[in-house]
């Protein structure tokens, strides 16, 4: 994340071409980073070692909570495990496969390659019965057999498909997710397996400032199969030069933009999208730099707190709490978790209880006795008793209030947020 602060900026043509083109490079580089080289039976991608080429239409798992030492993905959450697919729809639709689900919370969030998170399977939306997804791209039209349960038209060929399942431990319920994880199959409408082969022409894991160069190449690649939206012109490309000085400007800037939707009490809330960004290409970009993924708000909000009750920067060296009064805690329809990152590069950091967020889930969680609860945010231990989530010693931090499934009180933001106060 990144400082609540927000200088004037005069934006050049070229560094609007960046902030409207971000997101297309952003994803093609989440898609390097997070797409298999092997897949279970056809085996390698490529045969050449360190090849860019992967596999897509292929589902992978994370069966484990996210910790200190996973670094794809900023702010990552801690609740659930992930299940991550990249679907490639121009060789045709992709039949996703998505057994019984109980009673568990689960999603399957769909987002387009400029970021918009189009559509939902899961809890939420289509419910935990078993289930048929068809994705097709725009352009497709034929009949639809009738043992599909749900049919999903996505804007352009690539689509990222980001499961989450919510799990309680990484024992007996993990494994128990594991199982449902597994379950999960990507087939054409014959029955074939529907993997591909596709070269990403990337790095993924490199997330510094990228060369004009290969921003250019990887822009002009992912347009080819993801038009912008039709109500959006696109100004591109720059040319070498402009586009060569525009990129670290624009990188710089996304990291030190303020927030956008102030909540109160310090509070704020960097991603207010339901389905379409629309034409706030500025917030989309820094989404796509320092909070890629993330789902729409009928789905999960994250408020954000960088900053105490007083406005002073959360830092490490402090000890705060967080107190929701009686009866006013989080209102949603699924669950809540507040969770710890360090600010200089949006990670978790390592604690002696490895405990990185603490919520509604959490085992012990204390109740005061007229009902409120606090959260002592420090980096020592503060003994028994004590609702603790660790802070990163002597570095500025943030935090992430997590709500799946918010009720009204959140998405019209009536919600109270209570300020994070220094003890």
């Amino acid at each position: 994340m990144s400082p609540a602060i927000a200088t004037p900026h005069a934006t050049t043509a070229a560094e609007a071409a960046v902030i409207q083109t971000l997101p297309l490079f952003e994803m093609m580089r989440m898609r390097a980073a997070t797409t298999a080289r092997r897949h279970p039976t056809l085996g390698f991608a490529s045969d050449e070692p360190g090849s860019a080429w992967r596999w897509v239409n292929q589902f992978t798992h994370t069966h484990r909570r996210l910790g200190p030492d996973d670094r794809e993905v900023v702010s990552p959450n801690n609740d659930t495990v992930y299940s991550n697919a990249w679907i490639d729809l121009s060789a045709g639709p992709v039949l996703i496969e998505s057994p019984d689900m109980g009673e568990r919370y689960w999603t399957l969030g769909l987002l387009d390659a400029w970021t918009n998170p189009f559509a939902y399977v899961g809890r939420r939306t289509t419910g935990n019965r078993r289930q048929r997804t068809l994705v097709h791209s725009p352009h497709w039209h034929a009949e639809v057999p009738a043992d599909v349960t749900h049919t999903i038209a996505a804007p352009g060929h690539d689509v990222w498909l980001i499961g989450r399942f919510l799990v309680d431990d990484d024992g007996a319920d993990a494994e128990r997710v594991r199982s449902l994880q597994q379950a999960l199959r990507m087939r054409r409408l014959d029955g074939r397996n529907a993997a591909m082969r596709v070269d990403t022409a990337l790095e993924g894991r490199d997330t510094r400032t990228p060369s004009a160069q290969l921003y250019r190449a990887t822009v002009d690649a992912a347009l080819r199969g993801n038009p912008p939206p039709e109500d959006e012109s696109l100004a591109w490309p720059p040319d070498h030069d402009a586009l060569e000085a525009a990129l670290p400007a624009v990188y710089e800037r996304l990291r030190n933009a303020g927030q956008p939707h102030a909540l109160g009490g310090g509070w704020a809330i960097p991603v207010m999208v339901r389905t379409h960004w629309g034409d706030d290409h500025l917030t989309r970009a820094r989404i796509a730099r320092n909070f890629i993924g993330a789902l729409g708000v009928d789905e999960a909000m994250y408020p954000t707190a960088e900053v105490d009750v007083e406005g002073r920067p959360l830092h490490g060296s402090k000890r705060y709490e967080l107190r929701f009064p009686p009866g006013r805690g989080p209102r949603v329809d699924a669950f809540w978790s507040l969770t710890m990152y360090r600010r200089s590069d949006c990670l978790f950091v390592a604690n002696p209880i490895d405990r990185y967020s603490i919520g509604d889930r959490t085992p012990g969680l204390r109740i005061d006795a007229d009902g409120s609860l606090a959260i002592r945010l420090q980096a020592e231990d503060p003994g028994p008793g004590v609702n603790w989530l660790p802070t990163p010693p002597g570095e500025l931090f943030y935090v992430v209030l997590r709500l799946y499934q918010p009720r009204a009180e959140h998405l019209e933001r009536r919600f109270d947020y209570p300020p994070i106060g220094p003890i």
